[in-house]
This record gives C-alpha cells, sequence and structure tokens, in this order.
C-alpha cells in the first residue's frame, strides 16, 4: 500500500484529493474516502491538498490512526454492506462512482460534526 486516507476524513469528504489524483485510485464511501493500493501510483499529489491532513504515506500514519492502514485496504478485498462482492479493482474510482458503504471501522465511528 501507499498513501492512506485516516480519521480525519470521516464526515468531511471533500474531494480535493480526488480531483488532484492522476490515476483515479481514490473511492468514495457513505462517511469518508479511500485510497486503492493497487491503483495508487505513490505520486502523493493528494495529500498536500487534503484540508483536514488525513492523507499519509503508509509508514508515517498516526500511531492513533494505524488501524486505517489496514482498513484502508479492506475497503477494496472486503464485501461491504449491501454489496455482492469487494470492490476488487474496477480500474478507476469515476468508473463506479460513489459507493454509499464504508468499512466496520468508519461505519461504526460517532458522527463527527462540522
Amino acid at each position: 500500500m501507499t498513501y492512506v486516507i485516516a480519521e480525519p476524513c470521516i464526515d468531511v469528504l471533500d474531494r480535493a484529493c480526488v480531483e488532484e489524483c492522476p490515476v483515479d485510485c481514490i473511492y468514495e464511501g457513505a462517511r469518508a474516502l479511500y485510497i486503492h493500493p493497487d491503483e495508487c501510483v505513490d505520486c502523493g499529489a493528494c495529500e498536500p491538498v487534503c484540508p483536514v491532513q488525513a492523507i499519509f504515506y503508509e509508514d508515517d500514519v498516526p500511531n492513533q490512526w494505524e488501524a486505517f492502514t489496514d482498513d484502508n485496504a479492506r475497503f477494496f478485498t472486503d464485501t461491504l454492506p449491501g454489496r455482492s462482492q469487494p470492490v476488487a479493482s474496477p480500474g478507476g474510482a469515476t468508473t463506479i462512482g460513489r459507493l454509499g458503504v464504508d468499512t466496520n471501522l468508519v461505519a461504526a465511528h460517532p458522527p463527527v460534526s462540522t
């Protein structure tokens, strides 16, 4: 995996990172965004545009959010609620659009007021 979107993104969904990503590897769940580990080219373009500083290189994820490293990958490998199969590697976020579901970690997170 390369870059990871952590807890500060929950209930924000700013999408500046999505617009900056040159390979269309940032997918939208219901409450958070997720970077596809197989599609990301490790360019880092998403990190500086994140308004809530939620994007980290995998080795730099702060300890309090390290669970989001595996969780981000699970978004693409596990069958999420309301889906019949994993997201896998569809070849770009715009191909499938907003998924409207999240991993259990994000779904169980208390709502964040903005």
